[in-house]
């Protein structure tokens, strides 16, 4: 329970004596091992970092790919948590101009290499996604099919559109330039980096790509605008089947802004039953069948490009035993004990 806080800055965590309603899944019965824990917040991956290594903390959360190198030395440990989710990935608000037609959706795909962006800005750590959700989460059904890497057809698919080069290498119909503007998601590990190399990649096809700028509550506010950013940077963990109907569902996040809450029409009524019948069913076969037909519908219609699994990282000293997490990837110190 909470003992003392600082806003912003700590919070300081006391054991209940008396605690003793531990679930029946839980190897440790009883009150904590530790006695307290003290949580400071530490916004710089530097400092993360630079406080376990030094010795000065003993654990971190939210350690970055580049970082984790530095606790596979002696005396350090890294945790890699699944987040069991919607996976860290890319929403096409395909009721924009430019994303309006099928084939467009797929030749972005297309011309966007998963694998070289894991491989330049992560470590193993990070699994290539084979579908909106996490191969560990409920309901989870392969569609890696869609997400194929193939630049010449994402070319041939943009010239048979009809969508042209122009003389500034930017493709266009119509009067509509093919430029699309991204968000940046800060949560998320390594978001502009990301966006900065599918803005190198896109470009090749005449794909011009904007990245928006500013804090969480610029963000925020632009990416309920069609009309300033065209393509969602997100991710969901949650251990349920209804973490696929709060990313996409119009009543939910609605990140694909298949909703027009100016006038209320839906652009895909189908996808939006679909992600409503994973909650609304009563078995779990019925919620597993109408997690799947959504994900397909998501494929098909080259609504999303899932990136990779995101984890949750955590980096730890040595001494820190029997450190778990829960389902989602937050951390769990029920059993926690120092060796020392």
């Amino acid at each position: 329970m909470v003992d003392d806080e600082e806003i912003g800055t700590r919070v300081s965590l006391v054991a209940r004596q008396d605690y003793d309603w531990a679930p029946p899944s839980r190897t440790r019965q009883g009150r904590p091992f530790l006695d307290g824990i003290d949580v400071v917040v530490a916004g710089e991956d530097s400092v993360r970092v630079g406080t376990v290594v030094a010795g000065q903390a003993d654990l971190a959360r939210q350690i970055e790919a580049p970082d984790e190198g530095q606790f596979e030395a002696d005396g350090l440990a890294l945790l890699a948590a699944a987040t069991n989710g919607v996976n860290n990935g890319f929403s096409f608000r395909f009721r924009t101009p430019q994303l309006q037609e099928l084939p467009v959706r797929q030749a972005i795909i297309a011309g966007i290499d998963r694998r070289a962006i894991l491989d330049t800005l992560f470590s193993d750590s990070y699994v290539l996604a084979t579908g909106a959700l996490a191969t560990t989460a409920l309901g989870y059904v392969d569609t890696s099919a869609s997400y194929r890497h193939d630049p010449a057809e994402a070319a041939r698919l943009l010239d048979q559109a009809g969508w042209r080069v122009g003389g500034d290498g930017v493709r266009e119909k119509d009067g509509v330039k093919l430029a699309l503007t991204f968000n940046e998601a800060l949560p998320q590990p390594r978001s502009k980096e990301v966006v900065t190399l599918v803005q190198e990649q896109l470009a090749k096809l005449g794909v011009q790509v904007e990245l928006h700028p500013g804090d969480q509550a610029a963000q925020t506010a632009a990416a309920l605008d069609p009309q300033t950013v065209q393509v969602y940077h997100s991710m969901v963990g949650r251990a349920d089947f209804d973490v696929l109907k709060s990313q996409y569902f119009s009543k939910n996040r609605n990140t694909l802004l298949n909703l027009d809450k100016g006038d209320g029409t839906l652009g895909d009524a189908e996808l939006d039953a679909l992600l409503n019948d994973i909650a609304s069913k009563a078995t779990t076969a019925e919620r597993q069948a109408a997690s799947q037909a959504a994900q397909q519908r998501l494929a098909e219609q080259a609504y999303v490009l899932p990136l990779f699994e995101e984890p949750q990282v955590f980096g730890f000293r040595s001494d820190v035993q029997g450190f778990t997490t829960e389902s989602v990837g937050r951390p769990s110190f029920h059993a926690t004990w120092l060796d020392r």
